[in-house]
C-alpha cells in the first residue's frame, strides 16, 4: 500500500484532495496544518479552502479517533496527521523553510518502511524531493490534456450533392454519431473543395441546421473568421447559458463577447446588467499595493477590459463625449459592473450577463464559485488561453477553465470555441508562433 504524502498547496488546490487517494495512506505532516492556518482568515478561496479542510478534519477526529493514529477514511484507505520528521536533511536545505520540514516528514515515513509518494503542485519542491531518493508526483485529478480538449468544431467531409441538400433543406441528419450539443461542423465537399457549408448541431433533432447570428455584427463589431462567427453563434443564443472562448492573444475573444454584452443589454434589453470579472493576477513583477478607493485599484487590474470597451465606445472625431466618459456614465446607471472575481462569492447574479476574461488563471473550485453564482435569466462567458497561466500553482492542463471545457462538453447549454488565428496584428500573430 502506498502513503501519499500531501504538500499544502494540494490541500489548497483541492481541499478534498486528502479522500482521492482510494484504498491508500494520506500522510498531512503537522507543518501542512500549521501553514493552513495562517490561511483560515483570508477572505478569499484559499481561505475557504483552509476552513474547508480544518472542518473534514474534525469531523474525522470526532467520529473516528485521534489524527495522531491512522484513522478511516469512507473510501477504504486511511488518514493520519504526522509529527515526526527526518533526523536532518542535506545543508543545502534551510532548516527554516517550511517546504522543507514537510519534505522532512516524506523522508521519516520513506525510513519507517513507507512505500512513500510525495505529493505537490510546486515543481522545484518536486525536484528537491527526487534529490532526497523520493517518488514524487503532481496532483493530477482534474488535469486535461490539452491535445485532446474539445475544440469545439470539427471539419467533415461530404459530398458536393449533400451540401447543396442542406442548403436546400436547411438541415442535415448528423454524418457522424459522436457529436456533441452545440458543437459546429464545417462541411467540406470532397469532389468540389470550394464548396462549403456552416452548421451546428442540434442535439435535440440529431441533425445539422444553419447559423442564424453568426453573420450579425453587434454594437458594429463583424466577426473577420469562422470562429469568431462560430463565437457569435454562442454569445448571442440566450438559450446557451454558458459560453467559454479558449484561444491565443488577440484572437478576439474578449472583444467579441463585450461587444455581445452590450448589444444584448443596452439594445435588446435581455440582461439587466453586465458584470466583467477579472483574476488578480499579476504578470510579471508585482507592483505591490495600489493606493485609492476599491474601484481606483480596480482600474490598474483591469487595463484590457477598459481598452476593448473604449474601442467598442469610441466616439467619431470632434464629439465632446468621451469614451471613457461612457463606460463611467454605464457604471454610474447600474448597467455596467466591473470586479475582481474575488468578490463575487456569496452573491446571487439574476438575468445578468457575466464575462469573466483570463478564466485560465482560476483554479477548478474558482470556477464552479462563479458559475454557482449564476441566478435565474443569467448568462455566463469565460475566456482566455490555457498557454497564458500566470497562477503559480496551475498550468495548461489543470486550470479551472480547460477543466471547465472538459467536464461541460455536452450539455445543452454550453457552447465551446477554440480559436486557432490571431486577428490582433500581424506582429501578435507572429509573437504567439514564434515565442
Amino acid at each position: 500500500m502506498k502513503t501519499f504524502v500531501l504538500d499544502t498547496n494540494v490541500i489548497l488546490h483541492d481541499p478534498m484532495s486528502m479522500f482521492a487517494f482510494q484504498g491508500s495512506r494520506v500522510v498531512l505532516p503537522l507543518t501542512v496544518i500549521e501553514e493552513l492556518d495562517t490561511f483560515k482568515r483570508n477572505n478569499d478561496e484559499r481561505g475557504r479552502s483552509a476552513r474547508l479542510v480544518a472542518r473534514k478534519l474534525d469531523e474525522l477526529r470526532k467520529h473516528e479517533g485521534k489524527l495522531s493514529n491512522w484513522v478511516n477514511l469512507e473510501h477504504g484507505g486511511k488518514l493520519k496527521v504526522e509529527i515526526q520528521v527526518s533526523d536532518g536533511l542535506p545543508k543545502a536545505f534551510s532548516a527554516i523553510s517550511k517546504d522543507n520540514e514537510i519534505l522532512s516528514c516524506a523522508q521519516y515515513l520513506k525510513k519507517q518502511g513507507e512505500n512513500v509518494v510525495f505529493i505537490s503542485k510546486d515543481i522545484n519542491l518536486r525536484i528537491k524531493a527526487e534529490a532526497l531518493g523520493l517518488e514524487t508526483q503532481d496532483y493530477e485529478k482534474e488535469k486535461v490534456d490539452l491535445d485532446d480538449l474539445y475544440k469545439g468544431w470539427r471539419e467533415i467531409s461530404v459530398s458536393s450533392e449533400a451540401i447543396d441538400r442542406f442548403y436546400k433543406e436547411k438541415r442535415m441528419d448528423a454524418p457522424v454519431p459522436d457529436l456533441v450539443p452545440n458543437e459546429f461542423v464545417i462541411l467540406k465537399a470532397a469532389d468540389a473543395p470550394s464548396k462549403s457549408a456552416l452548421t451546428r448541431h442540434d442535439a435535440k433533432t440529431q441533425s445539422l441546421v444553419p447559423l442564424v447570428k453568426a453573420d450579425s455584427a453587434p454594437w458594429g463589431i463583424k466577426p473577420l473568421n469562422v470562429e469568431q462567427r462560430f463565437a457569435l453563434e454562442l454569445l448571442l443564443n440566450k438559450d446557451i447559458q454558458l459560453v467559454t472562448l479558449v484561444g491565443l492573444a488577440g484572437s478576439g475573444k474578449t472583444m467579441l463577447a463585450l461587444a455581445a454584452a452590450l448589444q444584448h443589454t443596452l439594445e435588446e434589453k435581455l440582461y439587466r446588467r453586465i458584470l466583467v470579472g477579472r483574476p488578480v493576477i499579476a504578470v510579471g513583477h508585482d507592483i505591490g499595493f495600489l493606493p485609492g478607493s476599491k474601484q481606483e485599484k480596480l482600474n490598474n487590474w483591469m487595463g484590457a477590459i477598459y481598452d476593448n470597451l473604449s474601442y467598442l465606445l469610441e466616439k467619431p472625431k470632434g464629439s465632446l463625449e468621451t469614451a471613457d466618459m461612457d463606460i463611467q456614465m454605464l457604471i454610474e446607471e447600474g448597467l455596467l459592473e466591473i470586479e475582481a472575481v474575488t468578490f463575487l462569492r456569496g452573491r446571487t447574479l439574476p438575468n445578468l450577463l457575466i464575462i469573466i476574461d483570463d478564466a485560465q488563471n482560476l483554479t477548478p473550485h474558482e470556477i464552479k464559485t462563479i458559475i454557482s453564482r449564476a441566478g435565474q435569466g443569467a448568462k455566463i462567458v469565460l475566456t482566455g488561453d490555457p498557454h497564458q497561466v500566470d497562477n503559480y500553482y496551475l498550468d495548461a492542463t489543470s486550470n479551472g477553465l480547460t477543466n471547465l471545457v472538459e467536464r461541460f462538453k455536452g450539455q445543452h447549454l454550453f457552447g465551446h470555441v477554440t480559436f486557432t488565428k490571431s486577428e490582433r496584428s500581424l506582429l501578435a500573430a507572429l509573437a504567439s508562433d514564434l515565442l
